[in-house]
């Protein structure tokens, strides 16, 4: 094995055999200019001789229909690079990241083993390590749980449903946030489910264990200038038909999991302000995401062009700076 390098915390960290990662992976919150990023990476990478592919680590992009709403990549954008797991599942479907493990892992595998170069490109950090990594995620929980816990929230609200979770499970509710309305109920579905425990030592979320030796690029942006391009974002994406998306969804009947997409609540209600201002608040919680990943390379995209800072990451993985040695076994098929 080769040595290890330092990373961009000066952190070490061991190195692929050959000195190079057979993964990266893209991470930023949303808004930050990922896809353009990832195109321009493709490009470089392609100069180099090397083929790749785009594999989408977003919780939403994976439904059809919603593709403006949840920022997927555009016809034009898949043109240029290839993008895998974006907009394949109805919208009346629900989805989990334990189903999206399953099918990043065989993407992966599968471009690996054909000679390709995967680029994990996403925002939704659960599902970023769901990609590189073995969770041990937990199960749906059993039918009819959480509906009952949906209609006990839509009737006492989130505030009394997070001291309901307070007084059962202290631990799980001192993480939730007393608005959370998603995360309330899920945790009080897996704690219904006897799925929810205590946590012990450090959470595998934020370990740098990877199934294939990984580069791991945290693109990040100063607050005030990210804020200014959601709200710019958020009025783009209105122009181009996300409010018209959202009612088609709405009136197929939409599932629970796809009217988490960031704005649907909004835009069905016309609330456009309400929309920037989720939209803010969930870039905040994944620059805390980004903050707590294991072996992560930061490079602050600032005024930067999206093909120098594909530059940037070209340079890293070629010195075989930054990647993290695959720890776990892989699953055989």
């Amino acid at each position: 094995m080769s040595p290890a390098a330092p990373d961009a915390r000066g952190r070490a960290g061991p190195v692929g055999a050959d000195g190079r990662a057979e993964v990266i992976a893209l991470f930023g919150p949303t808004g930050v200019g990922k896809t353009a990023v990832a195109i321009s990476l493709a490009d470089r990478l392609r100069e180099l001789g090397e083929r790749p592919v785009a594999v989408s680590a977003d919780a939403l992009q994976v439904y059809e229909g919603l593709e403006v709403l949840t920022g997927a990549a555009t016809p034009g954008e898949r043109a240029r690079l290839d993008h895998r797991l974006i907009g394949f599942l109805p919208v009346q479907e629900t989805f989990s990241a334990g189903h999206y493990a399953e099918l990043a892992h065989a993407e992966i595998d599968q471009l690996v083993e054909a000679g390709h170069r995967p680029i994990v490109v996403g925002g939704t950090g659960l599902y970023l390590r769901a990609a590189l990594t073995e969770l041990s995620l937990k199960p749906a929980p059993p039918e009819g749980i959480r509906e009952r816990w949906l209609a006990e929230l839509d009737r006492r609200g989130p505030a009394s449903l997070h001291a309901v979770l307070a007084e059962r499970a202290p631990w799980a509710a001192a993480g939730i946030a007393a608005s959370d309305r998603q995360r309330i109920v899920r945790a009080l579905e897996l704690l219904d489910a006897g799925e929810l425990e205590p946590p012990e030592g450090e959470s595998e979320l934020w370990s740098t264990e990877v199934r294939r030796p990984t580069l791991l690029v945290g693109l990040t942006l100063a607050r005030d200038e990210l804020y200014a391009r959601i709200d710019a974002r958020v009025r783009e994406m209105v122009a181009a038909g996300a409010r018209e998306e959202v009612r088609r969804a709405h009136l197929t009947g939409a599932s629970t999991t796809a009217r988490k997409a960031l704005g649907f609540d909004e835009l069905l209600a016309g609330d456009l302000e309400g929309m920037k201002r989720r939209t803010r608040n969930y870039a905040r919680r994944q620059m805390t995401w980004m903050r707590k990943l294991g072996a992560v390379r930061l490079i602050d995209v600032g005024n930067l062009a999206p093909g120098m800072v594909a530059g940037q990451i070209v340079e890293t993985w070629l010195a075989g700076e930054g990647a993290t040695m695959a720890v776990h076994t892989l699953r055989r098929r």
